[in-house]
């Protein structure tokens, strides 16, 4: 359970909101807000269920990283799970007309930045692993 990515969560989400939409021609469902709180200095700040999603995504994104630091067989399963994440995020990007917004792009570059700091931080502590006599 441990190597299932975690940022396959906003990918599922995302499609979900999008199969859920399909038959809704409208406004940008991404733009639909969600939360709004008024400051102390009387401007209000407004949280949209895109904006939600990628602090979701920023959230596992920060998991998955924690998970990169593992130095155990079970990380190549990972990483290689990662991969496949990444690679669903950029063909959907490209052949998909529901996923070209600035939210499904920056979840996809967090897949990305997700898929670099594992294989980084695995090859770094490889390193370290290893002792010349």
């Amino acid at each position: 359970m441990s190597n299932i990515p975690l940022m396959i969560v906003p990918f599922i989400l995302y499609n979900l909101v999008i199969a859920g939409l399909a038959g809704f021609s409208g406004a940008d469902p991404w733009a639909t807000g969600i939360l709004s709180v008024t400051m102390l200095s009387g401007g209000v700040w407004r949280m949209d269920l895109g904006d939600a999603l990628i602090a979701l995504g920023l959230i596992f994104m920060f998991f998955e990283i924690l998970k990169s630091t593992r130095t155990s067989n079970a990380s190549v399963l990972d990483h290689l799970l990662s991969t496949f994440v990444f690679i669903a995020y950029l063909i959907e990007f490209l052949v998909v007309g529901g996923a070209s917004t600035s939210v499904f792009f920056l979840l996809m570059v967090m897949a990305a930045i997700d898929l670099m700091a594992g294989f980084s931080v695995s090859i770094r502590s490889a390193g370290r692993d290893v002792s010349f006599n």
